[in-house]
């Protein structure tokens, strides 16, 4: 009989509930004696000693469900060797709640700063599988994630919706996509959404190539243009500052966020009616979509697998339609980033979608 616990950590996402259901399920049909113990508020959960008991009957009905039904917070890995306000190593009470429970093993779902906490972990001697969760798609090793065609759904829905009003109304447009450091999301929901310009971190932009995408748009005699841009989304002469140049010009910027800097450059320079649209984060919510579903229920069963088997200190990863264990010191401090010379990124430019660039 297996000891397992569930964690979910950093920001939701719609499929959080479908993968612990298919490592729960896997795992009580192996073996039904299996206990799980599911941590509640993910890393601090695992800190202050708040857990509960679970059964099969908490993982039934939860498949079509957003969110965590453990809950989760954000516990910054570059805090975790920091003690906390009352002096508490978190690192060693972590350790001591895995032991009080008895656990054979940590399932631990998350994006890049959870899966670095997830080998810090590892490497204190805690058994630990972790699985990929980010609406971003950037942990690295793993050429998916749960979540990521999700949230593409809720970005595409947001540009689809924008276009009878940007058409009635002869506007621009510009449609905030999240991703973090990556543009894996923005796109391709600006590639679903039929965008005319899509911004992501990777390809740092040429306002004049900006506008002149959209002036040639007008020229053409197109009553509207749309902009994907992504909330990481840089221009060519901000890529070039140090990080620590950019927070310091950052602390000046009058804008809520990039798309609104480019909307008034844009404005400014055409005279052409701008509108911003932020779904923020309706991206992360709402049920997951069937895709998400299936490759969430393929993780969690192959995630028990490896437990079953007794192979600890592994994230289930994507590679092709193949799911494979990798290593977590691999995976843990990298991101995976579009790569600008991709064939996707060339056959975007064929269709007449401009980088900005």
């Amino acid at each position: 009989m297996k000891r397992v616990g569930f964690l979910t950590s950093g920001g939701d996402c719609q499929a959080l509930n479908a993968t612990m259901r298919g490592v729960a399920k896997a795992l009580y049909n192996h073996d039904p004696n299996t206990e799980i113990i599911g941590i509640l508020e993910g890393y601090k959960g695992l800190m202050y000693e708040n857990y509960k008991k679970m059964t099969p009957s908490d993982f039934s009905g939860i498949l079509t469900e957003g969110g965590t039904i453990l809950g989760s917070s954000r516990q910054p890995f570059k805090y975790m060797r920091k003690p906390d306000e009352n002096g508490m190593d978190k690192v060693e009470a972590m350790k001591k709640t895995y032991k009080k429970l008895g656990l054979d093993c940590l399932v631990i779902l998350g994006g890049n700063g959870t899966q670095k906490t997830a080998n810090l972990l590892r490497e204190e001697g805690l058994n630990v599988v972790g699985l990929p969760k980010t609406i971003d798609n950037d942990i690295w090793g793993t050429d998916l994630t749960f979540g990521f065609h999700s949230a593409i759904e809720v970005a595409t829905n947001a540009i689809d919706c924008i276009h009878t009003t940007a058409f009635s109304h002869g506007r621009v447009f510009i449609v905030e996509v999240m991703g973090h450091k990556v543009g894996w999301m923005t796109l391709y929901a600006g590639i679903a959404g039929g965008a005319d310009v899509i911004l992501i971190p990777e390809i740092p932009y040429d306002i004049d190539k900006v506008v002149a995408a959209v002036e040639k748009r007008e020229k053409d005699g197109k009553r509207f243009s749309i902009l994907a841009v992504a909330e990481g989304a840089i221009s060519k002469e901000d890529a070039l500052l140090t990080k620590k140049e950019r927070k310091a010009k950052l602390k000046n910027n009058p804008y809520p966020s990039v798309s609104y800097k480019i909307g008034a450059e844009i404005e400014e320079r055409t005279g052409q009616e701008i509108r911003i649209t932020v779904p923020g984060h309706t991206q992360r919510g709402g049920s997951p979509c069937a895709y998400d579903r299936v490759i969430s229920s393929r993780l969690g069963a192959a995630a028990a697998e490896l437990i079953i088997q007794g192979k600890y200190g592994y994230m289930m990863g994507f590679k092709g339609d193949d799911i494979v264990p990798v290593p977590l010191e691999e995976v843990a401090g990298k991101l995976k980033y579009v790569d600008p010379e991709s064939d996707i990124i060339k056959e975007t430019r064929s269709l007449g979608i401009s980088f900005g660039n």
